[in-house]
């Protein structure tokens, strides 16, 4: 299906109820919110040169945006463009929602994709290409002619988009691109965090024919993969600032604990968002001290 598709199969939207915005709430990902917003964060605290400037208009725009509505569009397009694939995945059944053809998901796609580029026009223009790529490599990582999300490693690699929104505040914050080394490590980590979270649909994905970096590989492969990238992420992190590499240097330690003890990845894949967000936590606390005690 195409965007020109999708448009044509949205002629007039469905009436709003309760269940349709509770359906699009879940199809939002609410475990993952803090996937997008918490790099927002993150990237505002860090070029603030003041207390004053972490409430101003662009960050705080950011967040609203990537918050929730960035959240529908990512997930909203994937699950279009998924929903063929989606009917033999178990998680589509009871912790997320599954796409039945309803033309309010194909309008809120299309709704927040608008947000999203209206967003591009407002905030400051170092910002507009972290916004624009955000809203790129969202699209193309699900939906044909690149859908990227079949073509491992860039199924892996295209993930990094998640760093896009903290390198949007910090550009629109401090006027200048994020540190590259900050950049890479953000995008590092991501990209394992990706492949970690594909282990459990690797069941699914063979038998729908999708191939990606956690079936190419398989269940243990994968594994050692994000093993080894998370390392590379610290290693990363650590040449910006030793306590940055401690930090990420939990993850994968974490993941050492999962394979040697009886925890099954599909168990601990939900322990993630807790643990994503600790990490994000010290990490924005850590910017906080620097902006208040220097």
């Amino acid at each position: 299906m195409s965007l020109r598709t999708l448009i044509d199969r949205t002629r007039l939207p469905d009436l709003p109820h309760s269940g349709t915005l509770r359906t699009q709430l879940v199809r939002s990902r609410p475990r993952f919110w803090l996937y997008l917003a918490g790099p927002v964060i993150v990237g505002t605290v860090f070029a603030a040169d003041s207390v004053d400037a972490l409430l101003s208009a662009a960050p705080v725009a950011l967040f609203a945006y990537f918050l929730v509505p960035a959240n529908l569009f990512l997930y909203g397009v994937n699950d279009v463009f998924d929903a063929d694939v989606d009917r033999q995945n178990p998680k589509k059944a009871d912790r997320e929602a599954r796409y039945r053809g309803d033309r309010a998901t194909r309008w809120a796609v299309l709704t927040t994709a608008g947000l999203g580029l209206a967003l591009a026009l407002v905030v400051p223009g170092r910002a507009v290409p972290w916004v624009v790529g955000f809203l790129a490599l969202g699209w193309a990582y699900s939906a044909p002619p690149l859908r990227l999300k079949t073509r491992p490693p860039l199924d892996s690699v295209s993930n990094g988009l998640y760093v896009l929104p903290g390198g949007a505040a910090y550009a629109a914050v401090a006027g200048t691109a994020p540190p590259a080394l900050a950049v890479l490590g953000g995008w590092l980590w991501a990209m394992a965090m990706h492949t970690f979270s594909a282990i459990p649909d690797v069941e699914p994905d063979r038998q729908a024919g999708i191939e990606t970096t956690a079936t190419r590989l398989g269940r243990r492969g994968a594994a050692v993969y994000c093993g080894v990238v998370w390392l590379l992420a610290a290693g990363t992190f650590a040449l910006l600032d030793y306590r940055l590499g401690l930090l990420f240097l939990a993850y994968p330690v974490l993941l050492v604990v999962i394979e040697l003890g009886d925890v099954t990845v599909d168990r601990a894949y939900w322990w993630f968002p807790a643990v994503n967000t600790l990490a994000g936590m010290a990490f924005t606390l850590g910017g906080l001290w620097r902006l208040v005690y220097g």
